[in-house]
C-alpha cells in the first residue's frame, strides 16, 4: 500500500468522529432559535386552521333555502323544529278552519234548513208589498176544496180560482187610500181610540195627526165607531151571511149599535177592492194583496169577486 494513501485514511478515521461532534453541537445550538414559535402564534394558527375550509369542499348547488322560509328563526320557535313541521301545522290550522266552515255548510245543507232557505226566497218575493201575511180570522168551517200549495204555503178558498184583472174601485170623493194627506178634516170627523192611540174617523176613513195636517192610515183593529158609510155591504162566508160588514178594505163586526174594526174573516167574499191593492204572482196563480191580506180572484153567480184567502205556513220539521 502507498504511504500517502495510508496517511489519508488515518486522518479520516481520526477526524470523522470529531467533525460529527462539531456538527451535532452546531445543530443543537441553532435548533431552539429556529424552532421556537412566537407567543400566540400557535393559537392563531390553530384557530385559523380550524376555521379554514378545504378549497375542494363546496356546498352542493342543489341545496338551497326555500324562498318562503324566513331568513331568521322566530324567537318562539324551538331550535329543533323544522320548517316542514311549521308548514304542516300551518296547513293543519287552515284545514281546521276550513273544516269548521265546511262542516257548518254541510249542517245547513243536510238539515231541513235547505228547504227553508229555498222557500224563504220565494216568500220574500211574495211579501214585497205586505205588512201582514196571514193575519185573518180563521175559517168557521173546514175547507172542502184542497189548498193551492206554493213556496211553503197553502192558500185556501171555498171557491175555485178564477182570475180577472184588478180594477180599483172608486168609493167617492170622501174616501182616500192610506198614505193620503189632508190639511184639514171635515166637521163630521170624530175622535176614536184604539191600542192607546188616537185617531180621527170620517166616512170609513181613519186619519192620524201628522205635521201640518192628517194622514190616512189603515183601520186600526179594535177601533169602534157608531156609523158606517151607506155603501157598506154585509160579509158572506161560504154562502152564509155573517155579522160582519165590509167597506173600503175595512171589516167591521156589529155589536148592538156599534161597529168594531176586526181582521178580515177567512173565506169572506167581497165585490171589490179599493185603490192600494197590488197583484202578486204566486206560482202560476195571481192574487191580490191589500194591507197584507191575500185575496183570491173568484167568480160567484157569474160576477168577478174576491175571496179572503186563508194562508197557512208549512210546518217546519
Amino acid at each position: 500500500m502507498n504511504s500517502s494513501r495510508v496517511h489519508r485514511v488515518a486522518l479520516t478515521l481520526i477526524a470523522g468522529p470529531f467533525l460529527s461532534l462539531v456538527l451535532a453541537a452546531a445543530i443543537v445550538g441553532t435548533t431552539p432559535a429556529l424552532a421556537q414559535p412566537k407567543p400566540g402564534a400557535g393559537k392563531a394558527a390553530s384557530r385559523q386552521g380550524s376555521r379554514a375550509k378545504p378549497s375542494s369542499v363546496s356546498r352542493p348547488s342543489s341545496v338551497s333555502r326555500p324562498s318562503n322560509r324566513p331568513a331568521a328563526r322566530p324567537s318562539n320557535v324551538p331550535a329543533g323544529q323544522s320548517s316542514a313541521g311549521k308548514a304542516g301545522k300551518a296547513k293543519e290550522g287552515l284545514s281546521s278552519k276550513s273544516g269548521d266552515r265546511n262542516s257548518g255548510n254541510r249542517v245547513n245543507v243536510g238539515s231541513g234548513n235547505r228547504n227553508v232557505n229555498i222557500d224563504n226566497s220565494r216568500k220574500t218575493n211574495i211579501n214585497v208589498n205586505s205588512r201582514r201575511t196571514t193575519v185573518v180570522v180563521p175559517p168557521r168551517r173546514p175547507y172542502a176544496r184542497p189548498p193551492y200549495y206554493y213556496g211553503g204555503r197553502r192558500y185556501y178558498g171555498y171557491h175555485p180560482y178564477h182570475y180577472h184583472p184588478y180594477r180599483p174601485y172608486y168609493y167617492g170623493p170622501h174616501w182616500h187610500p192610506f198614505g193620503f194627506f189632508v190639511a184639514t178634516l171635515a166637521v163630521t170627523a170624530v175622535v176614536v181610540s184604539a191600542n192607546n192611540q188616537q185617531y180621527h174617523y170620517d166616512q170609513g176613513v181613519f186619519y192620524q195627526q201628522s205635521a201640518n195636517g192628517y194622514t190616512v192610515v189603515t183601520a186600526p183593529t179594535g177601533a169602534t165607531v157608531t156609523t158606517v158609510p151607506s155603501g157598506t155591504q154585509p160579509v158572506i162566508v161560504n154562502n152564509e151571511t155573517t155579522n160582519n160588514y165590509y167597506y173600503g178594505g175595512t171589516y167591521y163586526e156589529k155589536s148592538s149599535d156599534k161597529y168594531t174594526v176586526v181582521d178580515p174573516p177567512a173565506g169572506a167574499v167581497v165585490d171589490n177592492l179599493p185603490e192600494g191593492a197590488k197583484e202578486e204572482k204566486i206560482g202560476d196563480q195571481t192574487y191580490m194583496v191589500y194591507d197584507g191580506t191575500y185575496y183570491q180572484p173568484v167568480q160567484v153567480d157569474g160576477k168577478d169577486k174576491y175571496e179572503v184567502s186563508y194562508v197557512e205556513e208549512e210546518e217546519q220539521k
